[in-house]
């Protein structure tokens, strides 16, 4: 009968070094970039912003007779 154990517990071992060797490559790769600064919400409050003219112009779309 073999044992199987040693070769299972390195695998797992390993994978669970290469996943966590992953995570913080992107991790440290996102905090150079700047993902992760003082400024990084921004495109999300400036894309919840309305812009002035879309209000205007979608009432008068909607509110315009079909010709």
């Amino acid at each position: 009968m073999t044992d199987y154990t040693y070769p299972s517990v390195y695998f797992s071992y390993f994978l669970f070094l290469l996943l966590a060797v992953g995570a913080g490559f992107f991790f440290f790769r996102s905090l150079k970039d700047g993902y992760l600064g003082h400024d990084s919400e921004e495109p999300k409050y400036r894309m919840l912003e309305d812009e002035p003219d879309d209000d205007a112009s979608l009432s008068k779309r909607a509110h315009a007779p079909r010709s």
